[in-house]
């Protein structure tokens, strides 16, 4: 027996019994050791890559008429180029050219003035989707006449505010008794416009704050009122709060129409009178299309761009972090 007992312990077999016999076997995971990471199940792939198929299209679209032309308006924008004989290389000339140009501040400026004047759409078309929210008779036909401007073109728009501003037909003309040459005084023609450009894009609010408004909690609203908010109290601590992701596309999509604005400009003034009611849009254009500077136009678009991304990516930025 001591003979056999010391073999055991020569040898190192430990029977079934013994406290490292599973350990040597294999058939538990030592205590130190991390456990094997399992891979995704095949039903997990599967809805993977239906995903990606899905989403492929969209990608490629996306690929092929956004990230390209962008690239493309940037590379551009480094050559002197008229649309027709072989472009040449010139760095940074075009931008040079461009911050050294009177006309282009003065579209930066009136970009400036649409911007600000152009955000009075998001409040109008809320106070407007307050009072149709209501169900009263023939309500439907009074939303219809408020959603009417958004349906129309900007050409329509354009052609609609231009008899209203004539000096001699007009109806402002009319009602003041003597004629205004709106669109013909540096002085008015931007604030003209953009009192036209406020009337489509005030509809396209209030169609976006009346959508909002139907999928407001209604328990939140009702426990309001039960603690007694009403008016002022419950729009600003109970419907606002439930309505910023509606009032953050209201300002994003405003603030893009205003940076963007062209077809009022072009139908109303034509950039002037002397340029004095010219937009970065229309200047892009202007010198595209009239003067056959495509790679100039090109630096402009990019500056334009820019513009857009930098106040997008600040909201995008304050509105994640106001709902973390």
């Amino acid at each position: 027996m001591v003979h056999s007992v010391s073999r055991q312990s020569i040898t190192g077999d430990a029977g079934p019994g013994a406290p490292g016999g599973a350990a040597q076997s294999g058939a538990s995971p030592l205590p130190g050791s991390a456990p094997r990471r399992r891979g995704p199940s095949p039903t997990a792939r599967r809805q993977r890559r239906a995903a990606f198929l899905f989403l492929a299209p969209a990608c490629v679209m996306v690929a092929i008429y956004v990230i390209w032309p962008i690239l493309s308006t940037i590379r551009i924008s480094f050559f002197n180029w008229d649309g027709m004989t072989d472009p040449s290389f010139i760095g940074l000339g075009n931008y040079v050219e461009l911050f050294h140009s009177s006309t282009f501040y003065t579209a930066l400026k009136n970009n400036l003035i649409w911007l600000l004047l152009f955000l009075l759409a998001p409040p109008m078309g809320l106070a407007v989707a307050l009072y149709l929210n209501q169900a009263v008779a023939g309500i439907r036909i009074v939303k219809s006449l408020f959603f009417a401007p958004f349906v129309l073109s900007g050409v329509v728009v354009g052609l609609i505010f231009s008899w209203f501003y004539d000096p001699t037909f007009g109806l402002l003309a009319l009602i003041l008794g003597h004629g205004v040459p709106v669109l013909g005084d540096a002085r008015y023609a931007t604030p003209g416009i953009i009192f036209a450009a406020l009337w489509p894009q005030t509809a396209y609010c209030m169609i976006l704050y009346l959508t909002g408004l139907t999928a407001l909690n209604a328990e939140q609203v009702e426990a309001a009122r039960m603690e007694g908010a009403h008016g002022w109290s419950m729009l600003w601590h109970v419907i606002l709060p439930q309505l910023r992701p509606t009032t953050f596309m209201a300002i994003v999509v405003t603030v893009i129409g205003a940076l963007r604005s062209f077809d009022l400009i072009s139908v109303m003034t034509g950039g002037g009178p002397f340029e004095s009611s010219t937009v970065l849009a229309y200047y892009m254009y202007d010198q595209a299309i009239k003067y056959y500077r495509i790679g100039y136009s090109a630096s402009v678009a990019v500056v334009l761009f820019a513009i857009m991304l930098v106040y997008i990516v600040y909201h995008l930025r304050r509105m994640l972090r106001a709902e973390q």
